[in-house]
């Protein structure tokens, strides 16, 4: 489960880079029935309103800005948690990784960076101020899980494992599916699992040209409800809906610009606090 209490090594932030603001917060108001926020700390900044938070029930869930990167394609960022965004920076340089934007400063809010892992899957970690993350988790219409899909899961654990000092549980996957490594934050149980990663081959990772990557899950009640809503808001579905033991109904499914995320109605939905 992902809590808010945001320990080291845990997701503590997510935010959608998209080639049009304006219709992003459209479709996923209303698939999540989430509301935009814009940033407006330096509205005279070109683009600044395009810049700001999703938020449900008054609570911020992500973030949203436009794309920076040129030739960059819409997806999603995760954010893990750490106490120090320049160790961390030098800890991904000294095994293996790259860094795609240096530690930074965030109004006061925090200090962030982005990379990229060794194989090519992008991530970013955020170094708590007076934000410390996302607001609601785990229930309705927040993240509620973090997934990494990897050409080289052995090698993804390794480097992982020694930035974060995740531990890892393999599991197989009924019907020869595979192995599925489920994670969790140094020195905490079982059930504070907060995500999982699992080998592919680069032909299966075509949304992102053959290159691993990261996707979010989003928790809702009725799986089947949803993708109804993905669909005739302009989005689509690459898989599913479809059961999976013993963790609920889930679908694949993309945005009208391409950024995947996977709808979850968990086997035992969380009351909402």
């Amino acid at each position: 489960m992902i809590t808010t209490d945001f320990v080291p090594g845990s997701p503590c932030w997510i935010d959608l880079g998209s080639p049009d603001v304006p219709a992003t917060t459209a479709f996923y108001g209303s698939v999540f029935g989430w509301q935009f926020q814009s940033y407006t700390a330096d509205a005279d900044a070109p683009d600044a309103a395009d810049f700001g938070f999703f938020k449900q029930d008054g609570k911020t869930v992500a973030g949203i800005g436009p794309l920076t990167e040129e030739g960059a394609r819409s997806a999603w960022m995760i954010y893990f948690c750490t106490p120090d965004a320049d160790a961390t920076t030098e800890a991904v340089e000294r095994s293996g990784g790259t860094v795609r934007v240096a530690p930074m400063d965030a109004d006061g809010e925090g200090r962030m960076a982005q990379y990229t892992d060794p194989q090519g899957g992008q991530f970013a970690v955020w170094q708590p101020g007076r934000t410390r993350g996302m607001e609601i988790t785990d229930q309705p219409c927040s993240l509620c899980w973090t997934e990494l899909y990897t050409t080289d899961s052995a090698a993804a654990k390794q480097f992982y494992g020694g930035l974060f000092g995740w531990e890892t549980q393999d599991m197989e996957l009924p019907g020869g599916g595979g192995t599925y490594s489920m994670i969790v934050p140094p020195g905490l149980p079982p059930e504070r699992m907060h995500g999982g990663l699992m080998q592919l081959p680069p032909d299966a990772l075509a949304p992102n040209g053959g290159k691993p990557y990261w996707h979010p899950v989003f928790a809702v009640e009725d799986c089947d409800a949803t993708v109804a809503k993905v669909t005739s808001s302009g989005g689509s579905v690459q898989m599913g809906p479809e059961d999976a033991e013993d963790v609920g109904r889930l679908a694949v499914c993309h945005d009208p610009s391409g950024a995947e995320f996977v709808v979850l109605a968990p086997a035992a939905m969380p009351t909402p606090a």
